[in-house]
This record gives structure tokens, C-alpha cells and sequence, in this order.
């Protein structure tokens, strides 16, 4: 834990301006990341605003339209609880950049804290996009 203290003393350098983004946790139905949430702290010291962060509920479930309707810089899709991977969850947002991050250090605190600021902010850098 004093590791993972360290390592967030001085996250990754986040973007100038902070990415928009949808933060989908599961599929059928759509759940994504609301506010007051473990994740979206983490995403929000790593320069990603989430777009559900006002939202009342914890894990709200709007449908894909919805999701698309927010219009999202970037789509953050964790591998789990729901075990998002290239070829199931960014065809949902063609067009959109998509980033494949690990659910375990997006929603895991502990341990894996101290490798997570290094490892998401480079998959958060990474995005596939699905044409449009």
C-alpha cells in the first residue's frame, strides 16, 4: 500500500483537456459508471471526466442511445465485471475511440493500486476505434 501511495503522489501526467467519457460496465442491459464511484476517482485523477458523474444513481442504465447521445470523446471499457475486448464492445461506438483498460485496476483498491496509475494511463492512450 505504501507503493501505491507513492505512485499516485505523482500520477501520469494527465491531458491538457480532460477526455469525456462513458464508462460502460456492463452489457445487456447497458450499465455504466455513475457518480460517487472507486473508478471514477481514478479515472478523474487520470484526466477522464465522466459523463455520468452527476448522475444520481451509482450505476446508471441508459441504452445505447442514450450512451451515444452523451457524445463521448472516448469509451472506457474494463474487462471486467463484463470482459469487454476488441471485438465486443467497440463495434457499439462506431467511430468513437475506444479504450480497453484492465477492470482490475480500474476497480480494484489494494495492491494493484501501485502499478494502475502507469498501466490505465497507457491504455487510456491507446485507443481502438471501430469504423464508422
Amino acid at each position: 500500500l505504501a507503493a501505491a501511495r507513492r505512485a499516485w503522489a505523482t500520477p501520469a501526467t494527465p491531458p491538457p483537456v480532460p477526455r469525456r467519457a462513458v464508462v460502460p460496465v456492463w452489457r445487456r442491459p447497458w450499465v455504466v459508471l455513475g457518480g460517487d464511484t472507486f473508478a471514477g476517482d481514478v479515472l478523474r485523477r487520470l484526466g477522464v471526466a465522466n459523463l455520468y458523474a452527476d448522475d444520481a444513481e451509482r450505476y446508471p442504465r441508459p441504452d445505447l442511445d442514450a450512451l451515444r447521445a452523451r457524445e463521448p470523446d472516448l469509451v472506457v471499457l474494463p474487462d471486467e465485471p463484463y470482459a469487454f475486448t476488441t471485438a465486443d464492445g467497440p463495434e457499439a461506438f462506431p467511430g468513437t475511440p475506444c479504450a480497453l483498460v484492465s477492470g482490475r485496476h480500474l476497480t480494484w483498491y489494494g495492491p494493484s493500486l501501485a502499478e494502475a496509475p502507469r498501466l490505465l494511463a497507457a491504455q487510456l492512450a491507446d485507443p481502438v476505434t471501430h469504423p464508422a
